[in-house]
């Protein structure tokens, strides 16, 4: 194994001379790069590109944000979402300006039960939320890293660095940009890895899986929150670009997720299913969740495809 401080491009991570999938990850990145791009510099939900995230690439300039749950726009505000995920409010007090943009669909610093003294690995940290809260969990003698794709996110939550210093009496958390596919650190260096409503924009989830594997310590754990399928959605759901960067088109079948993390060597998988907060974004009339019911088919509700995804897992030691 080696330190993913440098950019790899060996066997393992290249692919076969025709192989055609790269062109569509990079597609698939460049659209959720540019969607969360939008999302740090405005808070808005704008128009989004109609064409199919296969087709949409880098041209699809504007998405969302301002307070829905993983990116879907809602009439509540971000601590009414956050804490109906999960978090509480003393949680929420004294964070940074902007760190909580209400974009979650779990807490998984909650689940990840965090002690001082941890190293914590925040994969796709976007404006620091669950980084800003690790920090104080961890302690002095701790360290929390977030790494994000989008230069944007990763400015917005370096901003934030002041004020938590400030508030915690901390200087124990830092951002890092990087892909989660191709995380950059180093191996075997973390206690925890926590990532919250962030594993489904990927398109290579296999490789994340892998990539988690390496970076945590020998009995490191995993604490990851995430959107995850009951069953396929139609073909329609699946090609709308506001349904990708709101998680939900590229989410995989719950199974799927337990099969590429026991591919990737981790051990005591655990999957708890919480179709609740699939329930309430339908309730809350979410734009995204009302896009998608218009088009599944008639009688059936979100909930019946969607679900909120705990999943605990462990490297062995």
């Amino acid at each position: 194994m080696t330190d993913k401080n440098t950019p790899c491009c060996d066997d393992t991570c290249c692919p076969p001379e025709g192989d055609t999938s790269t062109a569509t990850k990079a597609d698939v990145r460049d659209t959720v790069r540019a969607g969360y791009g939008e999302i740090a510099r405005s808070g808005q939900w704008s128009s989004v590109s109609t064409q199919p995230a296969s087709e949409a690439g880098a041209e699809a300039s504007s998405c969302c944000g301002g307070g829905g749950g993983c990116c879907g726009p809602t009439t509540l505000t971000p601590d009414q979402v956050a804490i109906a995920v999960g978090y509480v409010s003393d949680e929420l007090t004294g964070l940074p300006v902007g760190a909580n943009m209400g974009l979650s669909c779990g807490n998984p610093t909650a689940l990840a039960s965090l002690a001082p003294g941890e190293v914590v690995l925040d994969l796709g940290s976007g404006g620091g939320l669950d980084c800003f809260i690790a920090g104080p969990k961890v302690g002095p003698t701790g360290r929390v890293i977030g790494v994000d794709m989008t230069p944007d996110m990763l400015t917005k939550a370096r901003k934030g660095l002041d004020a938590y210093r400030r508030h915690a009496g901390l200087d124990n958390v830092e951002f890092r940009l990087g892909e989660i596919e191709n995380i950059p650190v180093a191996d075997a260096s973390v206690d925890v890895v926590i990532s919250n409503c962030v594993l489904n924009l990927s398109p290579d989830k296999a490789r994340v899986w892998r990539e988690i594997a390496r970076v945590l310590k020998p009995g490191g754990r995993v604490a990851v929150s995430d959107l995850a399928l009951l069953k396929p959605l139609p073909q329609d759901v699946l090609d709308d670009v506001e349904a990708l960067i709101g998680c939900v088109a590229g989410a995989v079948l719950v199974e799927q997720t337990r099969a590429d993390a026991a591919a990737a060597g981790l051990t005591d998988i655990e999957l708890m299913s919480k179709p609740e907060y699939i329930a309430a974004m339908t309730d809350w009339q979410d734009p995204l969740y009302k896009g998608i019911l218009s088009r599944l088919p008639e009688g059936a509700s979100p909930s019946d495809y969607i679900t909120s995804l705990d999943v605990s897992a462990r490297r062995p030691a």
